[in-house]
């Protein structure tokens, strides 16, 4: 179990420090204009209730800027993206009966207003195929709008590497690189649990969105599908 001090050695000034909603748009408009984003994500969550999951991530001053906290040992069930007042940002849900184990966004305040019943989707993520050995590089894929109308469409963005080992990239339709997972170092010679890993955003891209892939990774690519998905 790691300890602040251990996730941010050199910043304890700022711990208990936790960024309110207004706070996270302008940290998403500073990403878009200017410079990386580089987070901290600690998988656990913010609740330390015995029997809880979940997520928590900290910018590179050690704020809090996102969460998740599951109350559920089902690991199929929903997840609320929250930022880091608890205000809810995207919900996150399995496709029942997917048979590529697809998972869902939707924004967290949208209704169901729409003939059917139905919120709009932000997102679909799945897992690149039931035998993950076409290509050995690529841990998922996702379809902004969750417009996927064939098999044979090109993904929005694509999950290259191993999650499971905390070194893969995220890329866009073109091949660019826009967010990057690795293991996170205290110094030269301390390499922490990949509990704790790092999380840097190109400028262009929403962090939200990306933490949001990184949930449902976390999901698709635990088992009984680890052997098949995350080599």
């Amino acid at each position: 179990m790691f300890s602040m001090s251990k996730v941010y050695p050199a910043e304890n000034k700022h711990n208990g420090l936790m960024m309110s909603k207004e706070k996270v748009v302008e940290v998403e408009e500073d990403v878009v204009r200017r410079r990386p984003c580089m987070l901290t994500v600690w998988k656990r969550s913010s609740m330390s209730f015995q029997g809880t999951d979940g997520f928590t991530v900290f910018d590179h001053h050690g704020r809090l800027v996102f969460r998740v906290d599951n109350y559920s040992r089902n690991k199929a069930a929903g997840l609320v993206l929250m930022d880091g007042a608890g205000n809810g940002l995207l919900c996150l849900k399995p496709q029942m009966l997917s048979m590529q184990y697809q998972w869902n966004a939707y924004r967290e305040e949208e209704e169901e207003e729409d003939d059917h019943g139905k919120r709009s989707r932000v997102f679909s993520m799945m897992r690149r195929s039931l035998v993950f050995f076409h290509n050995g590089k690529d841990e998922a894929e996702v379809y902004m709008g969750g417009n996927k109308q064939a098999q044979s469409n090109r993904p929005d963005f694509t999950i290259e590497g191993s999650f499971r080992t905390r070194n893969c990239k995220i890329k866009n339709a073109n091949g660019e690189v826009v967010a990057k997972i690795s293991r996170k170092r205290v110094n030269s010679t301390i390499l922490l649990s990949d509990d704790v890993f790092n999380l840097v955003v190109q400028p262009g891209f929403p962090t939200h969105l990306v933490m949001a892939f990184v949930i449902v990774l976390d999901r698709i690519c635990s088992k009984p599908f680890a052997p098949v998905l995350c080599s």
